[in-house]
Order: C-alpha cells, then structure tokens, then sequence
C-alpha cells in the first residue's frame, strides 16, 4: 500500500513538472515571438511620480481585462515619460498570462505593409496581424507618411479594430495626428475607430531621460 502510495506521488509529481514545463515553455516562445524589446514586467514599473488618476488607471489596465475585452489603450505624452516602458511591461504580463502578442514600430511597420503589398503577400499579412490577442504598435508621431503608407495603415488598423487589443503610443494629442496622415478625412475616420472606447491615458510630464541625464551629470 506505501508502496503504492509512493508511485502514484511519484507519477503525480512527474506528471505536474511535466505539465509545468510545458506551461513555461510555451510563455518562452509567446515571449520570443512578440518581439518585445524590453523584457521587464509591471512589478518593475514605477509609478510614484504620477498623479492618482493615472495610477488608478494603470492598475486596472495590469488585470489584462482590456483584452478579454478587445478593448484599445491609447498612451498619450512627449517623448521620455514612460509610454513605451508602460506598453511593453503590458505586453510581458500578457505574454505571461498566455496571451500571443506582438510589438511592432509603427514606421517600420508601414515598411512591412509596403513589401508585402508589392509581393502580393498583403492579405496573408493583415490575417497573420488579427490573431494575435494583443498588438503594440509604437511611435505614432514621430514619422508621417505619404498617402499610400497612411492608407495601408488605416485599413490594417480598421480591420484589427474590435477583432482584439491594441496598445498605440504617441507623442501626438489626438487633434493633431493629420500631421502623421496628412488626410483630414482619413484621420478623423482612424481617431474615430481607434479611440471608441479606448482607454486614453494622458502621460505627458517631465522626461525620465533628461531627469536621468540630469542627475549623471550632476554626478560628475
């Protein structure tokens, strides 16, 4: 009967680390195929300098409802203040929880779209891009396109809208991303899908480079 007993904790144990390796490799490889950059979770992030409106938001953006939910965040601010740090700590947590993602910056992203339209791979691209239960695009802002890029990217981004969860972060308030698409109409069409129930955070402060960059210099 001990006998007994002891091969079945035995089988039982090999059976849970079995199951638990499984479990650990398959977040490796949702880690490795989202492309995050920065591989820090939220335990990392800090938000003792912002206000409690924003830390009350970011707390409830960490259950990952806002997936489940197919909901968008929109990170708002200048450059510096922690919205790609935010995104990509996100990002970790979703990939920990299960979750397929990917991180992609939103000029090199355009490139993609661009090569893959002229090889005639577009349609493969834009159904590989809705299955992921998150998507990080970064750096809306900072690079404008011309017509074809704004174009591209608009129909991308329509057809993943409320198919599953985007993180957009930007260095543009939403009154000016004509500047980043050019197209008045156009513009007013993606701010109108994208923001539709969003979560909007406001970030912009003081940048954590120059205050980092301050404090070194006053080091020396």
């Amino acid at each position: 009967m001990d006998t007994d007993q002891g091969y079945e904790a035995f089988l039982t144990s090999l059976l849970t680390g079995e199951i638990q390796s499984r479990a650990n490799n398959r977040i490796q490889a949702l880690v490795r195929k989202s492309k995050i950059p920065n591989r820090q979770t939220m335990d990392s992030y800090q938000v003792g300098h912002l206000d409690t409106k924003l830390r009350k938001q970011i707390k409830e953006l960490e259950s990952l409802r806002f997936i489940d939910n197919k909901e968008n965040i929109i990170l708002i601010g200048n450059p510096g203040v922690g919205k790609t740090h935010l995104s990509m700590s996100l990002g970790m947590e979703a990939c920990l929880a299960g979750k397929s993602v990917l991180f992609v910056n939103i000029p090199n992203l355009v490139i993609e779209l661009k090569e893959a339209m002229s090889s005639s791979q577009l349609t493969y691209y834009k159904r590989r891009f809705s299955k992921y239960d998150l998507v990080i695009l970064d750096e809306l802002g900072y690079v404008s396109f011309d017509q074809a890029g704004s174009e591209i990217l608009f129909n991308l981004l329509s057809n993943r809208n409320q198919v599953g969860s985007m993180i957009i972060t930007t260095n543009l308030a939403f009154e000016r991303w004509e500047e980043t698409f050019k197209d008045p109409m156009l513009t007013a069409a993606i701010v109108d899908r994208l923001a539709h129930r969003a979560h909007v955070l406001d970030m912009s402060g003081n940048s954590f480079r120059v205050e980092d960059t301050k404090s070194w210099l006053n080091q020396e």
